[in-house]
């Protein structure tokens, strides 16, 4: 593997060697690989997380059928729809027979 693809892309090689000597010369090269050793103990206990939350989620998201529950509230919302709105024809009929009277057809 190139060095290259093992550092991130917003870093480059030069300004990771400057990182690294001054690092060195902070630390001294004693400290170097317990911290080290520390960040990759964080990376991974952020790995584990990030693994846990995206299978809880999908775990979650695995019994939802978004289709049949998006058909489930559209014929709910017709059957609550059609209940409210009254026939126009039927209450124009009702209004005429209201003022003359029931109208028969022979």
């Amino acid at each position: 593997m190139e060095l290259a693809f093992l550092l991130p892309a917003f870093i480059s090689f030069e300004e990771m060697t400057v990182i690294l000597f001054i690092a060195i010369i902070v630390f001294g090269p004693k400290k170097i690989p317990e911290i080290a050793r520390g960040l990759g103990e964080g990376i991974r206990a952020m790995k584990k997380a990030t693994e846990d939350i995206k299978r809880e989620i999908l775990d979650s998201a695995e019994g939802v059928d978004a289709v049949t529950d998006i058909k489930n509230t559209i014929e709910d919302t017709a059957k609550d729809v059609s209940g409210s709105v009254s026939d126009p024809v039927k209450d124009f009929k009702e209004s005429i027979d209201d003022a003359v009277g029931p109208i028969k057809r022979e």
